[in-house]
């Protein structure tokens, strides 16, 4: 078997087609070409709608050399909170472990948990409590934060939150269905995540 091993690694290994990374393909947009010839085939009088690929603005190149700040963008589904604001680091709250991002960071996507996200600015720390959500950074030193929802840790009402753990703890002594009981552990996982991010 050995043998057989070391045969196959001396083969030179053949070169399939490379898929290109996503910082290999242009920066610049391109028009969605086979959705236009067919709408102008069923309909010619009437302008095509705007594809998503229309909204969306080209991405910036990525940098020969590692820049001094991260460009952060953190949305939420009906509001943002950062758009392109230059910051020194982010830390968010993956479901791996808190993530520290600094500007040339390699490319990653992140699960969010409830927990703390901190915004590094200078010597300014702002914090929000998410819920959960997703964190894209990419290789070009931008960082696409998307929560369900988020609040600046400032306004949360440490009481409110005692009182929520409270009621979910008892809500799942007393549940009966699989149904009632994810929900308590769902409702007592995040108000333990509002208690440690206030304590902590």
């Amino acid at each position: 078997m050995l043998r057989r091993a070391s045969g196959l690694l001396a083969r030179p290994i053949l070169a399939a087609r490379a898929r290109p990374f996503s910082t290999d393909l242009p920066a610049a947009q391109t028009a969605d070409a086979t959705f236009l010839e067919a709408w102008k085939k069923v309909i010619p009088n009437m302008d095509p709608p705007k594809t998503p690929l229309s909204f969306m603005q080209p991405r910036p190149p990525t940098p020969s050399s590692i820049p001094s700040k991260l460009t952060v963008n953190f949305v939420l589904p009906y509001a943002s909170e950062l758009a392109t604001k230059e910051v020194d680091m982010v830390i968010v709250p993956a479901t791996t472990g808190q993530m520290g991002v600094l500007p040339g960071h390699v490319a990653t996507i992140a699960e969010l948990k409830p927990g703390v996200l901190s915004v590094h600015e200078g010597n300014e720390v702002t914090k929000y409590f998410i819920s959960s959500g997703f964190a894209f950074i990419h290789a070009n030193s931008f960082a696409d934060v998307i929560a369900v929802e988020a609040v600046p840790l400032d306004r949360i009402d440490a009481s409110l939150v005692q009182k929520g753990l409270a009621e979910f703890t008892q809500k799942l002594s007393s549940a009966t269905t699989d149904l009632e009981k994810a929900e308590a552990q769902i409702g007592i996982d995040v108000h333990s995540a509002l208690n440690s991010a206030l304590t902590g």
